[in-house]
């Protein structure tokens, strides 16, 4: 694993499976929302966030992890290894509420500062529509990728995965 994305829904533990991960393989680390995202919760702009993941993706290690699905196929098609968090979406909700109550006000470690926690109802409809928008189509993106796919349905196939493979 030498080029690897992790992706999945809102929730699921990709930054936090990541962080633990990118140094255990000793891969640089790119999180999309670090991209993506600006002080006080303003946008890149769309030009600007593709060059930023394409000087990422150019590199030659790397571990980026996050949806974004409309950038997806330039990570694809250098990426060995997608690892696909396909848990639950209830038990992705749950993880939400638990990481807004952990970090409100604050910004996490995954994204800019000046993007402090907070609720927002957009959000939560998005993760709660998950199986029957984004899922589709990441998955539709995923169908002619022919690396390494680790599709994992749940933290306790996860952590066997993590177990077999020494990453624990």
């Amino acid at each position: 694993m030498r080029r690897v994305i992790v992706i999945g829904p809102c929730g699921s533990g990709k930054s936090t499976l990541a962080r633990d991960l990118a140094p255990r393989l000793g891969l640089p680390l790119v999180h999309m929302d670090q991209l993506g995202w600006n002080a006080g919760w303003v946008e890149t702009d769309d030009a600007e966030l593709a060059a930023r993941l394409a000087a990422a993706v150019a590199q030659e290690t790397w571990l980026i992890e996050g949806n974004y699905g409309s950038l997806l196929a330039p990570r694809l098609e250098r990426a060995d290894t997608v690892i696909y968090l396909d848990f639950p979406v209830r038990l992705c909700l749950w993880r939400l509420v638990r990481r807004i109550a952990t970090h409100r006000g604050r910004s996490r470690p995954d994204m800019p500062e000046g993007c402090p926690e907070r609720f927002d109802a957009a959000f939560f409809w998005y993760v709660l529509n998950w199986n029957s928008g984004p899922r589709l189509r990441t998955e539709a993106k995923l169908a002619g990728y022919t690396g390494t796919l680790v599709r994992l349905r749940s933290p306790a196939a996860l952590a066997e995965w993590r177990r077999l493979n020494k990453l624990a």
